[in-house]
């Protein structure tokens, strides 16, 4: 027998039968577009969701609406929420696949050309389903997913509430297999924190370290940072020579550059940037070489800070407050000495912000942070938990609410504190007196 002609295979190949469109199929159709714009919707929600930072969370937080709440609702109980989205997907990608299959049938006969049915049926409809339910909501989520949260917030609380029997399942099954594979165990703050309480009392330099490393993420910069009245500036309008001799007296390398007043921080002066133009002092303008100022809001966390300013390259930051004014300023050197202790090289002088007395009595410098003060005398705990201030000194003023006069004492918990130097403005001085037990 002779093999049958290619031409005649590929017409057998070819060969199907078109049905006239009837209402039923102009409806199925219809909802099979319906179903592939909820598929986008839902498979956007998720890149949409997840990829929300800790400000966009923040900034939900701190909104009112009911597409804010919604959104913090869903965020809270990620697991939920995953299973909402894979559940609801799932549902209607399957929808999509029946309704699509009738549809398909029903317009086109393909029982002469089977193998093209199931290439059409499986091949086609399966890269269409990818093209628009996947991957084109999931890029444009990507690039807009704050406006995808908000837009799909109030359907997936919806839909979690409808499919929450299959959700719940799906959590407990995998809350099984959790305790079933063993991972590894990763140690909290708060647990390292314990950890150090039980340490050996001889190992006390390397505890330290270790503690200033566990508190290092809750420090804010208003606990490290030099206030306004210890730091050494200079007004941008100021002579060449009055200048050159604030940086000689003061002995630092860098310098922050205000007009009038202080609030008004133009910028910082690098003392490395006057070396070029030392012999030429007449000619300069030193205000052209100020650098810009870098400002940090007072309640920023201080390992945000020292990622910040590995980034930038630059070593000193300039403080603000919630009205725009001048707190003071924060250096990389602050930074590090949170976690390793004090930094000192050879130009530095020795100053201490206290001294022992005796073994119950201490003599502090008024604006000494709280936190140097229970290191100081070696208290651990929240000994200071019912206050808002950042110094031993705003602390007594917190408490007596007015400038205390000289040798004024008050009592608080373990303490007798006693003002020994003060004026009226600030509290210099306080003596510190640890009662017995």
């Amino acid at each position: 027998m002779d093999p049958e002609p290619y031409s005649t295979s590929l017409e057998k190949f070819l060969q199907v039968d078109f049905t006239p469109i009837t209402p039923e199929i102009v409806i199925g159709f219809i909802i099979l577009l319906v179903l592939i714009a909820i598929s986008a919707c839902i498979s956007g929600s998720e890149v949409a969701f997840f990829s929300l930072k800790p400000k966009d969370i923040s900034h939900f937080k701190t909104s009112i609406g009911k597409i804010s709440r919604t959104v913090i609702k869903l965020i809270e109980n990620p697991k939920k929420l995953l299973s909402t989205i894979l559940v609801t997907n799932n549902f209607v990608n399957i929808g999509i696949i029946i309704l699509s299959s009738y549809i398909t049938t029903a317009l086109i006969d393909f029982s002469n050309a089977p193998i093209l049915g199931f290439i059409f049926q499986v091949i086609t409809i399966t890269f269409l389903l990818l093209l628009f339910g996947e991957i084109i909501p999931k890029v444009y989520a990507t690039h807009n997913y704050i406006g995808f949260t908000k837009f799909m917030a109030l359907p997936l609380l919806y839909f979690g509430k409808f499919f929450s029997p299959i959700s719940h399942f799906l959590i407990f099954s995998t809350s099984i297999v959790d305790k079933k594979v063993k991972k590894e165990k990763h140690i909290s703050i708060d647990e390292l924190g314990d950890a150090l309480a039980l340490t050996e009392k001889n190992l006390d330099e390397e505890k330290a370290m270790l503690k200033g490393i566990v508190d290092f993420t809750s420090t804010t910069v208003s606990e490290i940072l030099r206030p306004r009245v210890d730091v050494i500036a200079v007004d941008i309008d100021a002579e060449f020579d009055v200048m050159m001799n604030q940086i000689i007296d003061s002995g630092y390398s860098r310098i922050p550059v205000y007009k009038n007043t202080f609030d008004n921080v133009q910028g910082v002066l690098y003392i490395k940037d006057l070396l070029p133009h030392i012999h030429s002092a007449e000619g300069i303008s030193w205000p052209k070489l100020i650098r810009p100022p870098y400002f940090v809001p007072e309640n920023k966390k201080i390992n945000d800070l020292l990622g910040e300013l590995q980034d930038k390259k630059i070593h000193l930051a300039i403080v603000v407050d919630e009205y725009g004014g001048t707190c003071g300023i924060v250096t990389l050197e602050d930074i590090l000495e949170e976690i390793v202790g004090d930094i000192s090289d050879e130009f530095d002088e020795q100053k201490s912000d206290f001294v022992k007395v005796n073994a119950n009595t201490y003599l502090f410098e008024g604006k000494i942070s709280l936190n140097d003060f229970c290191r100081h005398i070696n208290y651990e705990g929240d000994l200071f938990d019912d206050s808002n201030a950042d110094t031993l000194a705003g602390f007594i003023l917190e408490h007596t609410e007015e400038i205390p006069r000289v040798y004024e004492k008050f009592e608080y918990k373990r303490f007798i504190l006693q003002v020994e130097s003060a004026d009226h403005r600030r509290i210099k001085k306080v003596k510190v007196v640890l009662k017995n037990g």
